[in-house]
């Protein structure tokens, strides 16, 4: 038992010399108003910085990883709702990719509508071009939309209430084709296409050209799966045209995305896109087809698009830099006041007596100055 004890007392006496952090007795600990000034000073900013960054701890953000996209074999979806001021039965809609191959458009549906908005549905156009255009001043508004992707609304138009007064002379092409990952040209012209091996033509004969009227409006364009509260560029676009042979052009670059979230994991595709129309008149060397033009081209480039999130380690880690730093800093900038108010107010005797006069030492001074002896002050006699 007394070995134990020994060894135990040894023991102690030796991690007692391995303390890094000796202990100050309070006796010797000067307390002042300015230090307490600057202790709750540091306190309050350790705490503003410390709930700051939880708050940054709380958030995420959206890393983008490129690859070159090796999926070269499968198909790609293209998601249509556009409405056309022509009567269904004289457009048509189809895909002609770089290989001279026609896409079927079985997956498309003709829907005759009324082209004008009611009155709800205007609002909803403003307040959708109202958010293309925040998104192509702040890009930094895509990531806000992947990280509440189901938190939002859906982006398509509300559905018309009431019956209907007007007729039917606008039609509705919504639906989704399967087509090959290459380029291709989805176009909406006059007459219905007609799949034959030697070429590609639309039926146009029994449509008057005075009805020709492509204002149009796109309530919906997209490539891959449809993920719901994306908005894309082409989303809420709306062209008005008088001409009849006018043509409008879409040139599109899209790009393979994957989105991995805490919400959703899905496969879709962003694009980017260039728009163009010009009048067709062949006597002024505009040569062409009216009607909608969408052109668009895959990129070779793959992005992943996932959320991340900050490790409780690296939290740790930078409240402790806070803590530390502040604490630091302050101690510094304290001792470097009390040493500026010192040389100022004369705290060294600095030239601080006059002849004659016997200076009465400072209690408050401790060890700062070194009171003058009188007997110094006394001319010595011979």
């Amino acid at each position: 038992m007394a070995l134990r004890r020994l060894s135990k007392k040894k023991a102690l006496s030796l991690v007692k010399e391995l303390d890094a952090f000796p202990k100050v007795p309070e006796s010797y600990v000067e307390t002042s108003a300015s230090g307490g000034t600057v202790s709750l000073i540091a306190f309050g900013a350790m705490a503003i910085l410390a709930i700051l960054e939880f708050f940054v701890y709380c958030d995420t953000w959206m890393k983008y990883e490129y690859e070159v996209d090796k999926d070269y074999s499968s198909k790609l979806r293209i998601n249509v709702d556009i409405t056309v001021a022509m009567k269904c039965q004289h457009v048509g809609a189809d895909i002609l990719d770089l290989a001279e191959t026609m896409i079927t458009s079985d997956g498309l549906y003709y829907e005759p509508v009324i082209f004008d908005l009611t009155p709800q549905q205007r609002q909803w156009h403003r307040t959708l071009d109202l958010i293309q255009n925040r998104l192509r001043e702040e890009h930094a508004l895509q990531e806000v939309l992947y990280k509440t992707i189901l938190k939002g609304r859906p982006t398509a138009a509300p559905p018309r209430e009431g019956t209907y007064q007007e007729p039917l002379s606008a039609c509705r092409i919504h639906g989704h084709i399967y087509v090959n990952k290459v380029a291709g040209n989805f176009h909406i012209t006059v007459g219905k296409p007609i799949h034959h091996p030697r070429g590609h033509a639309h039926i146009a004969a029994f449509v008057s050209h005075e009805t020709y009227n492509f204002s149009h409006r796109i309530d919906h364009l997209s490539f891959g799966e449809k993920v719901p509260g994306i908005i894309n560029p082409l989303d809420g676009t709306e062209k008005v045209t008088d001409n009849n042979n006018q043509m409008f052009q879409y040139f599109i670059t899209v790009v393979p995305t994957k989105l991995h979230t805490y919400k959703i994991s899905a496969d879709t595709h962003q694009y980017a896109v260039t728009e163009r129309e010009r009048v067709i008149n062949h006597a002024a060397g505009s040569h062409g087809v009216s009607g909608i033009f969408v052109k668009y081209d895959t990129s070779s480039l793959m992005v992943t698009v996932s959320e991340q999130h900050m490790p409780l380690w690296k939290f740790l880690v930078r409240l402790c830099g806070i803590v530390g730093g502040i604490f630091t800093t302050t101690g510094m900038l304290h001792g470097f006041v009390g040493f500026c108010f010192d040389v100022v107010c004369c705290r060294f005797n600095l030239g601080a007596y006059r002849p004659g006069e016997v200076p009465q030492p400072d209690p408050q001074m401790n060890n700062h100055c070194t009171p003058l002896m009188a007997d110094n002050l006394v001319p010595q006699e011979d």
